[in-house]
């Protein structure tokens, strides 16, 4: 089995999701964007006292502010990955028990 990096996953899956759009349009995950920002007015204005207008705009900030919130989070990711040190190709990690006996030590 082939396996892929996380960037590859993300590929694929963008691919996916464009070849799904164009097949059966926007109807699709219309029903999925209304059912979110539905919730998303019912936490910014639980009471329902807001007018439906001013409900729609707060609800759609929560939802630029979720999207924000998740681009911060993969920056992060992506920062701490790239500082992480990469091992050397090769290189057996230490204590790892499967690495190979060099007959010159012998």
């Amino acid at each position: 089995m082939l396996t892929l990096t996380p960037a590859q996953r993300t590929t694929r899956a963008r691919c996916a999701a464009y070849a799904r759009a164009a097949k059966y349009g926007p109807e699709v995950t219309r029903p999925a964007f209304e059912g979110r920002m539905a919730r998303l007015a019912a936490q910014v204005d639980p009471d329902s006292t807001l007018s439906p207008e001013e409900r729609g705009r707060r609800a759609y900030a929560a939802l630029r502010s979720q999207m924000a919130a998740l681009s911060l989070k993969a920056s992060r990711a992506r920062s701490k990955r790239k500082a992480a040190p990469a091992l050397a190709p090769g290189a057996a990690q230490e204590g790892s028990g499967g690495s190979r006996r060099d007959p010159s030590a012998e």
